[in-house]
Parts: C-alpha cells; structure tokens; sequence
C-alpha cells in the first residue's frame, strides 16, 4: 500500500472507530459533556491521565500500522507487514487496551454509571471481535511469526519488558 494511502486510511478510520466508540458514543451517554464533574478526591486527575495516556497509546499504535505494517488498522485495507515494533512489543491488543483507558477515564471523569456499563459492554464486543475475527485471520495471514508473537505477548495485560523477537 501507498504510505500517503495508509495515512489517509488510518486517519479516516480513526474517526470513524475509535472516534465513536470512545468519543462520540461516551459523549452522548455523559449528556454531551455537560455533566458535573466527579465529586470523588482524585477522580479528575486520574481520570486524564487514564484519557491522556490512551490517546497517545492509540496514536503510536496508529502510526505503527502505517510506519511498520505498510497499511491500515481497517480490516478492508490490512498491514502488509505484521506489526510487532513499539507498543506492541508490550501488548498485541494496544488499540483496544487505549479506546477502553479513554472510555474508563470519561467515566471516572463525570462519575457516569452508563459509560462505565458501556465500557463493559464495549470490553465484551473488542474481546469477541479479537477472538473469533482477528486472531484467526492474523494467524492465516502471518502464520508462524504471529503464532510466536501471540504466545510471547499477553493480549490484553501489558509485560512490563518488551518482547524482542528471535
């Protein structure tokens, strides 16, 4: 693929998933932002540190799809490369793992009881996605270098060090 190809379609689907899943669906439960803020010592802080380090998860994990993979996060326009360099020498699920960190965050923020149901629910739809569509399809594309990628990175717990490839 192209890189300016692989940037413009990694930008669009950034909007189009991450964007709704942990924006613009988040920000319709909380009342479109106008939520008080949470009352609970604390909860603001870490609530934009969780909001902060996901965003920036999310971006490294975007521009690694174009830098590394030579493609998209969009299963329509897929990596040409498997991707295993930077965050997800830590973690095989790094988007999931941020969008879930931003949702969690905004429910912390505005103390919403729906948007942490939602995170939940959001957490079941990404796990049965990853297993029934994404782990099969990487396995039949990558063979054995995604099966020893897979047995050497947890999914969804980051390792504390970085897995180096053999």
């Amino acid at each position: 693929m192209v890189r300016t190809a692989a940037v413009a379609g990694s930008a669009f689907f950034f909007l189009c998933a991450p964007g709704v899943v942990a924006g613009v669906i988040p920000w319709m439960l909380t009342d479109r932002y106008h939520m008080p803020l949470a009352s609970l010592p604390g909860a603001s802080g870490l609530a934009a540190i969780l909001i902060a380090a996901g965003l920036a998860v999310l971006i490294h994990a975007f521009v690694r799809f174009v830098a590394e993979g030579a493609g998209t996060p969009a299963p329509v326009a897929p990596t040409e490369r498997l991707v295993i360099g930077g965050i997800y020498r830590h973690v095989r699920n790094p988007m999931y793992v941020a969008v879930m960190s931003i949702i969690l965050g905004q429910a912390l923020l505005f103390g919403a009881a729906a948007v942490a149901v939602y995170a939940g629910l959001a957490l079941a739809a990404m796990a049965a996605f990853v297993r029934f569509y994404e782990e099969p399809v990487l396995a039949r594309r990558y063979g054995a270098q995604y099966e020893a990628y897979r047995r050497a990175v947890p999914g969804w717990l980051p390792r504390l060090t970085p897995w180096r490839q053999e």
